[in-house]
């Protein structure tokens, strides 16, 4: 009931305490049926009950315990979320036991400091007599606190675990028991006691009666028995004389009734008279006189058959265990009724295993923003209001001069982010386990976030929900123009130190990284306006460590800006540095729609015809001074929204559809004002929200280069289609 734990040499005790009431509900139960089963004693006792109450989490480990003596238990505090004003509030009431305030606090303070839980904005202690415990968290505005207090119970003394380890001594030796084997233990133990007090308070009465009946002897001649005493020089000579007084019997009958009487016989024989024996002269010799003269028979009578019925239930008690057994169910019930209470540590149905964090977070579209220097940050999709075309934007970011957005993609909250740096490695980080701040907000260092070396930077972002698609792969492509296909599922076990993602070049970095499966074709877009469609086959599939083949063929001045999956259903958007773009129709695949189709139509441009991987490309966007070298590219249709975001952190969204769908080789329009200085540094496609009831879309984003090089001249290139062989281009890296 009360617990015990302990080390010896080799071995150790750790018994949690329990409910009285359940404990002794459970010894009545053996007693009742002694081979009642160990699941229903489980039933009866449901768990550890800490007297600091607390939330356990789950029945396994419980059980694990009770069943072999070993077992682990896990135990939360207990902590309920309330409003305070616009805020919201942790309130602890129970903490786990053996924990104590001040260190529970104290380490909440430092997790805060280091950054492992964010969102909290102070803590306090308002416990008092009322309220034992009484932990106050506080809350930031932008926190949920669904989130950080699971953070809470997984880095924080708020959530401790307990061992049970049911070792005892059983007969001198150590041994380890179940719940019943320690339950039996303990009955046995009582069965012991209760049989050594019934047989010590039977000595102790038997001794009593022997007396009491030599008092009514001595009684019956008082006067007798005084002048022995009198006249008694030693008190050995006045034994000797009390020995010899003798009592009739019929004396003896009328002073212990007939019961008693009876009785006598028994245990002394049959005879006319009755002498005192040793022990009752000795005990009549160490009673004053006085004491002799007041001894009243009735009393002494009464006394005597008091003794015969307690010998009597003595010896009754000790003719079976049954009726030990009876008496400590009734100790129990007494137990109960005296000291039982209810139980205090609640037991959670929901095993901590099958908690999922995720599970708590509202699935909503984010935007995700990672700055040149690496500051990170999430915003919520719904704070960018769709503008008009050509507008100047909200106010986001507070960026310097010398660290524009570098990165702008929207994921679920729920999906992986794979974060591919530029010494060709990839990390993992889930949506939610970023810092969701206000789009004025520049972020926290993403160095706090993923374990990046000290000359690593992230280089693109891909958000995943599933690494089990069959036949999906991760396609990557770099700034050379090297392109690279992997089985996505390669790319499913995250480790704290990421893994190898492409193998590159010198000099080369990665661009793109886009998800594909079989069918789907593949644009590739340059900084000089170019861009070449082909299918993603063309690719064969690769090991994580190798640096691909060819994909585009550039010119020396030229570079690779973005990759895109083309939808034929859908256009592509083209977006420049000075805030110019337009939107081309993708064209049919050439798988769906055949190769002769696409032959036949292989002078417009009003799409983009599939080629073979390695050429030039044909003409995009024409990328001159009033344009700028284009910046990213990502498909849209007009059922979507774009989020653009510029270099000094401002952000625009507008619809799709405001901007018009024309060939390739034009320059586009504007679709988004600048201020002097500034510059368009990212496109992303957004699902257009029309209800916000409705569930939302899969979003796939594309993630930009963040300075793109700028054009020494506005030359513009004819519509070119180069055919050579891929095989004649690629310059393959065997996997390693």
């Amino acid at each position: 009931v009360n617990g015990s734990s302990g080390i010896a040499v080799g071995m150790a005790t750790s018994i949690p305490p329990h409910n009285l009431v359940e404990v002794c509900d459970a010894l009545i139960a053996i007693i009742d049926d002694p081979k009642v089963s160990i699941d229903e004693l489980f039933e009866i006792i449901k768990g550890p009950d800490f007297p600091t109450g607390g939330v356990i989490c789950g029945r396994s480990g419980v059980r694990r315990g009770y069943m072999s003596g070993r077992g682990t238990i896990t135990v939360r505090a207990r902590a309920t979320i309330e409003e305070h004003g616009k805020r919201q509030r942790i309130v602890v009431s129970e903490i786990p036991y053996q924990q104590f305030r001040d260190r529970v606090i104290e380490r909440i303070a430092g997790l805060v400091n280091e950054g492992r839980i964010a969102g909290i904005s102070g803590i306090r202690d308002e416990s008092d007599l009322k309220e034992p415990v009484r932990l106050v968290i506080d809350l930031k505005r932008d926190a949920d606190p669904d989130v950080v207090l699971n953070q809470l119970y997984q880095f924080s003394p708020l959530q401790d675990s307990f061992s049970i380890i049911l070792l005892a001594l059983v007969d001198g030796k150590p041994r380890l028991m179940s719940i019943k084997e320690l339950l039996e233990e303990f009955v046995r133990h009582r069965v012991t006691v209760i049989r050594r007090r019934t047989q010590f308070l039977l000595a102790g009465a038997r001794k009593r009666k022997h007396t009491v009946e030599g008092l009514l002897l001595a009684l019956a001649n008082i006067d007798e028995i005084i002048r022995i005493i009198r006249a008694s020089r030693t008190q050995a000579e006045a034994k000797v004389g009390l020995m010899g007084v003798e009592c009739p019997a019929a004396m003896m009958e009328r002073a212990l009734g007939a019961d008693g009487f009876s009785q006598f016989q028994a245990e002394r024989g049959v005879a006319s008279a009755y002498a005192l024996t040793a022990v009752q002269a000795d005990a009549i010799l160490r009673m004053t006189l006085g004491q002799l003269v007041n001894l009243e028979q009735e009393k002494l009578g009464n006394e005597h058959a008091e003794l015969l019925a307690a010998i009597t239930e003595y010896l009754r008690i000790l003719s079976d265990q049954k009726n030990i057994l009876a008496i400590i169910k009734e100790d129990l019930e007494l137990l109960k009724r005296r000291h039982g209470d209810k139980r205090r540590t609640e037991i959670s149905g929901e095993e901590l295993g099958d908690f999922d964090m995720e599970d708590l977070i509202t699935e909503e579209t984010m935007v995700v923003s990672i700055s040149h220097q690496g500051y990170i940050k999430r915003t919520p999709a719904s704070v960018y209001r769709a503008q008009r075309r050509g507008g100047k934007g909200l106010k986001g970011a507070k960026t310097e001069d010398e660290d524009p957005i570098a990165h702008l993609f929207v994921a679920s909250t729920h999906a992986y982010l794979l974060f591919f740096t530029n010494k060709g490695r990839v990390y993992w980080q889930k949506v939610y386990g970023l810092p969701q701040l206000s789009r004025e907000s520049r972020g926290r260092a993403i160095v706090n976030l993923l374990n990046l070396e000290a000359d690593e930077r992230i280089a693109d972002c891909r958000a995943v929900r599933d690494f089990s698609l069959p036949g999906h792969f991760l396609m990557m492509a770099t700034k050379e123009g090297l392109i690279k296909k992997t089985p996505l599922e390669q790319y499913s076990r995250p480790k704290k130190g990421g893994i190898i993602a492409i193998k590159l070049r010198e000099n080369d970095e990665l661009v793109d990284v886009v998800v594909t499966k079989p069918g789907d074709e593949v644009v590739l877009s340059t900084a000089r306006g170019m861009a070449i469609r082909f299918r993603e086959d063309d690719a064969r599939p690769m090991g994580r460590n190798t640096s691909g083949v060819k994909g585009i063929n550039l010119d020396d001045d030229d570079q690779l800006v973005g990759m895109v999956v083309a939808d034929p259903d859908a256009t592509l958007l083209t977006a420049s540095l000075n805030g110019y773009g337009k939107r081309t129709n993708f064209g049919p695949n050439s798988v769906a729609e055949g190769e002769e189709a696409a032959e036949d139509d292989s002078s417009s441009s009003a799409r983009y015809r599939t080629q073979r991987r390695g050429g030039k490309g044909l003409r995009d966007i024409k990328a001159t001074d009033r344009n700028g070298p284009v910046i990213g590219i990502t498909s849209v249709t007009d059922d979507d929204e774009i989020l653009m975001m510029t270099a000094r952190g401002k952000i625009q969204r507008i619809r799709a559809e405001e901007i018009s769908v024309i060939g390739r080789n034009t320059q586009g329009v504007r679709i988004i004002t600048l201020d002097e200085d500034d510059a368009l540094t990212a496109v992303v496609r957004v699902p257009r929200d029309d209800n916000a009831d409705e569930e939302i879309a899969t979003v796939e984003s594309e993630p930009t280069v963040p300075h793109p090089p700028i054009l020494d001249d506005d030359s513009e290139i004819d519509e070119i289609d180069v055919t050579d062989s891929a095989d004649e281009n690629d310059s393959p890296e065997e996997e390693e």
